[in-house]
């Protein structure tokens, strides 16, 4: 079994994966969903976050063990952040 830190590895390299099809292919399964990723596999696909994590709440109740994406977003480029001051 594998610890903390490699399953969080795991997942992550997973996310990114989904991420780039998702947004590569706008036929891809994930595409437009909300994706939950626990031990390296894809355990959950929702239309809102919320259900997502209603879902992953039932499946794993550690969230340190559980990754969440929104598949089709742009997690690569810059976002700016405008605020009123």
């Amino acid at each position: 079994m594998l610890d903390l830190t490699e399953e969080q590895k795991q997942n992550e390299e997973l996310a990114r994966q989904i991420n780039r099809e998702a947004r590569a292919n706008p036929n891809s399964p994930y595409a437009g969903k909300y994706v939950g990723i626990v031990r390296g596999q894809v355990v959950a696909v929702a239309d809102t976050l919320g259900k997502l994590m209603h879902l992953l709440d039932r499946i794993e109740p550690d969230p340190e063990r559980c990754f969440c994406i929104e598949a089709s977003a742009d997690y690569e480029g810059p976002h700016y952040i405008w605020g009123q001051s």
